[in-house]
């Protein structure tokens, strides 16, 4: 039990590391596109949202990578697309049951929902700022601030 701990922290931290590393790209791409979008058009708007939220699914499909290549070195998955199937399931803490680990490594798949958790929680709480702007730049607009 305690290497199957020792192993999930481990990989918590390289699924932190790739999270963080998506998520500074993230917050560049916004802030080097938010003022390239025209304020009376939602479409520029929404193409920079967009292109915030590929970067932190990147990240969180990088993170169900990582764990789903444990799964495989731990001989629990002959294929990868089971392991990655597997993995998916954990990181969005669905736990549909239909595909479990063995006894040895069960322990991992709760470990990595709670990993899951948290890093979605976190790829949300970072789309706030271009949702909130867009929302604010907009209603900027319809009160005639940005044009007058």
């Amino acid at each position: 039990m305690l290497s199957n701990v020792f192993l999930g922290f481990s990989v918590m931290v390289v699924c932190l590391i790739l999270q963080l590393v998506l998520l500074v790209y993230a917050i560049r791409y916004y802030f080097k596109h938010r003022f390239q979008a025209h304020p009376t058009s939602l479409l520029p708007d929404l193409g920079v949202i967009i292109g915030v939220m590929l970067l932190l699914l990147i990240g969180n499909l990088g993170q169900i990578g990582v764990w789903a290549s444990l799964f495989m070195m731990l001989d629990e998955f002959k294929h990868f697309s089971d392991a990655f199937y597997h993995s998916a399931v954990n990181f969005a803490s669905l736990g549909y049951g239909d595909i479990v680990m063995s006894e040895e490594h069960r322990l991992l798949g709760a470990l990595e929902a709670i990993n899951g958790v948290l890093m979605i929680g976190v790829s949300t709480a970072a789309l706030m700022t271009p949702f909130k702007d867009a929302i604010q730049t907009a209603m900027k607009e319809k009160k005639g601030e940005i044009n007058n």
